[in-house]
C-alpha cells in the first residue's frame, strides 16, 4: 500500500469514527429531549386525549390550552411571571455582588484565619438544606418577613452560597497577581483594584453564576411554598401547581401549556449564556 493510499484510508477511518460519534450523540440528545418535546406536544392536545395519544405530532390541535391556562387561575399568569422575574433579578444581583466580594477577599487579601474561614465556608456545602429550614424560618418569622419576598432575596446579598464563592475564588486565583501589583503601584487601593481590575476579567465566572442562579431560583418550589401564603405573591412553580386541585385532579392541557411557558425563559437564558457558561466552568479549575 502506497503512502497516499494509507493516508486516504486513515482519513476515511477518522471520518467514520466522527460520523459514528455524532450519530450516537444525536440519538442520546433525542432521548434526553423527548420529555420536553412530549410536553410541548401535550400542551397542544385536548385534555381528554393527552394520555391516549402519546405521539409527538398531535392528531388534533388545541391552542386554547394557552389562552385558557393564562387566565384559569385567580390571577393572570403574567403576574406570576413578573413575581418570578423580580425575585430572580434581585437574587442574581445579590449573588454577583456579595459572592464576588467574598471571593476577592479569600483569593487576594491576606488576613488572619483566611484558610480557616474559607474551609468553614466550603464546609457549609455539605450541610443539607433542610437542616437550616427551621432556624431560618424562626429568624424570618421574628423579623416579620413571612409572606414577603425578603426571605427569598436577602440571603443572596449575604454571600450564603459557598458554591458560587468557591467558583469565583478559583477563577480569581487564575488571574495574574501582577495585575494587582501594577494597579497598586499606580495608586489604586484594594477596592479600586477589585472594581477596575478584577471585575472586568470575571465575566465568564459572573455569567456562570448568573445562569446557575437564574435556573435554581426560577425553578425553586419549596422556599416560596414555605414563606408565601397569598396567591398574588406566588412564583411560577407555585402557580403551575395550582392547576392540580385538592383531589388530585388536573387540567392537564392547561398545566402543560403553562409549564412550557415557564420553561421558555430558562431555555432562552441558558442558550444566550452557554458560551460564557462553558468558558467559566472550563477555566475555574485552571491556575
Amino acid at each position: 500500500m502506497t503512502t497516499d493510499e494509507s493516508y486516504i484510508e486513515r482519513i476515511g477511518n477518522t471520518r467514520r469514527k466522527r460520523f459514528t460519534k455524532h450519530l450516537l450523540l444525536c440519538l442520546v440528545s433525542i432521548v434526553m429531549l423527548y420529555p420536553l418535546l412530549w410536553l410541548v406536544s401535550s400542551s397542544l392536545k385536548p385534555a381528554g386525549i393527552v394520555f391516549k395519544d402519546l405521539s409527538l405530532w398531535p392528531a388534533e390541535w388545541d391552542f386554547s390550552n394557552y389562552t385558557e391556562g393564562w387566565t384559569a387561575l385567580e390571577f393572570p399568569f403574567d403576574l406570576y411571571l413578573v413575581n418570578s422575574v423580580v425575585i430572580v433579578v434581585l437574587s442574581i444581583l445579590g449573588n454577583l455582588l456579595s459572592c464576588s466580594l467574598a471571593a476577592y477577599a479569600f483569593a487576594r487579601l491576606n488576613f488572619r484565619g483566611r484558610k480557616l474561614f474559607f474551609a468553614l465556608t466550603l464546609g457549609t456545602m455539605m450541610l443539607p438544606g433542610h437542616v437550616l429550614l427551621v432556624p431560618q424560618y424562626i429568624v424570618f418569622a421574628k423579623l416579620g418577613w413571612l409572606n414577603t419576598y425578603f426571605p427569598l432575596i436577602v440571603p443572596n446579598f449575604l454571600a450564603t452560597s459557598a458554591f458560587y464563592i468557591f467558583l469565583m475564588v478559583q477563577f480569581i486565583r487564575s488571574l495574574p497577581k501582577e495585575l494587582d501589583e501594577a494597579a497598586r503601584i499606580d495608586g489604586a487601593g484594594t477596592f479600586r483594584i477589585f472594581w477596575s481590575v478584577i471585575l472586568p476579567l470575571c465575566k465568564p465566572a459572573f455569567a456562570t453564576t448568573a445562569i446557575f442562579t437564574f435556573i435554581s431560583t426560577w425553578n425553586e418550589f419549596f422556599s416560596p411554598l414555605l414563606y408565601l401564603t397569598e396567591q398574588e405573591l406566588y412564583t411560577v412553580p407555585l402557580a403551575v401547581r395550582q392547576f392540580i386541585d385538592s383531589e388530585g385532579q388536573s387540567q392537564w392541557g392547561q398545566m402543560f401549556a403553562m409549564s412550557f411557558v415557564s420553561l421558555a425563559p430558562v431555555i432562552g437564558f441558558f442558550i444566550a449564556g452557554q458560551k460564557y457558561l462553558v468558558k467559566g466552568i472550563a477555566t475555574t479549575g485552571l491556575k
